[in-house]
């Protein structure tokens, strides 16, 4: 007999727009999103806080889709690039998805791509925008 998976326990009342409710409610609902409870979200930030290469962020992204439903679109903003904040990180608002996880997810990329620069610099020649410089 196999034990069901963990899903994350429920935000308290009022302190999230998740809709983990209505998606539990939901017969044919993709609960893949209810799978990442708050101790996997940790190890989740710190592996993004330590990327190796942009082969490994766009991995990760990767893995973060298929198992989760989660997809992160990273690109350079639209304005210059001068620091790790110009860099353009969208979470797509699926339901079930936490507030806050929105909010840590793009932070932890972003010290990721602080402690290691040269990421940075890969995504923006990835774009075309340091080619020939």
């Amino acid at each position: 007999m196999t034990t069901p998976a963990p899903m994350r326990s429920p935000c308290p009342p009022g302190a999230c727009d998740c809709g983990r409710d209505l998606l539990v409610e939901m017969s044919d609902a993709d609960l893949r999103i209810l799978l990442l409870t708050r101790e996997q979200e940790k190890v989740l930030l710190a592996r993004l806080e330590t990327l190796k290469d942009l082969a490994d962020l766009r991995h990760l992204q990767n893995r973060m889709y298929e198992q989760l439903g989660i997809l992160v679109d990273i690109s350079p903003g639209f304005h210059e690039v001068r620091t790790m904040l110009g860099i353009d990180i969208q979470i797509e608002k699926i339901p079930g998805l936490c507030r806050k996880t929105r909010k840590s997810i793009p932070a932890a990329i972003r010290r990721g791509l602080s402690n290691n620069p040269q990421i940075a610099f890969e995504l923006l020649n990835a774009h075309d925008l340091l080619r020939g410089t």
